[in-house]
């Protein structure tokens, strides 16, 4: 069995419908993704991940890269453990809405122009297919992973906080989840 860790961007410059598109981290995420990658860095050798991937956003970006730094490894960016897109026709000042309505919700009950059904597998397929990794995404994303590993419909199954590290295994045929990261208020909802 192989480890892989799922991890929430650290907190963010500005939060979802503030204006930025694509935010960096704050000066307290900054501290966070400090703090995360010295918790992978002390794991035990055999369980510390020697890879690691990343959302094309920044915030994600951000808070992969002191870990990178530490294991000496290049953060590789996967579009797959990206935010939860958003449908087309949507204006940029509907995201916040559209999503608050999401989250109420279950996965088969979103609206919009793709099947969400299959990105969150698509997620998770993302996610099993890289043993031994540190994975820094979103909580849309973390969320669609322990789903389907708990078979909840539901589209928000816990609150990963910022810079919070949910550990699964893989034995190559599938994921199964260790332990949620910590949870906390979050701007999300």
């Amino acid at each position: 069995m192989s480890r892989i860790y799922l991890i929430r961007h650290a907190r963010p410059a500005a939060v979802w419908g503030g204006g930025e598109d694509d935010p960096g981290l704050d000066e307290v995420g900054q501290g966070q993704a400090l703090a995360a990658a010295d918790w992978l860095a002390a794991l035990n050798p055999l369980q510390r991940p020697s890879a690691v991937a990343s959302s094309p956003l920044r915030r994600c970006r951000q808070t992969a890269q002191p870990f990178a730094d530490a294991i000496g490894a290049s953060v590789e960016v996967e579009p797959a453990v990206g935010e939860i897109p958003t449908p087309a026709a949507l204006p940029a000042a509907a995201r916040g809405p559209w999503l608050r309505h999401a989250f109420r919700g279950a996965w088969s009950d979103i609206e919009g122009d793709i099947d969400y059904e299959i990105w969150r597998r698509a997620v998770a397929g993302a996610v099993a297919a890289r043993s031994g990794f540190a994975i820094f995404s979103h909580f849309v994303a973390i969320n669609a992973v322990v789903s389907l590993l708990t078979a909840d419909a539901r589209v928000v199954v816990f609150r990963p906080d910022h810079a919070s590290i949910t550990v699964l295994e893989t034995s190559g045929s599938g994921l199964r989840l260790v332990s949620l990261g910590a949870e906390g208020a979050t701007g999300v909802l």
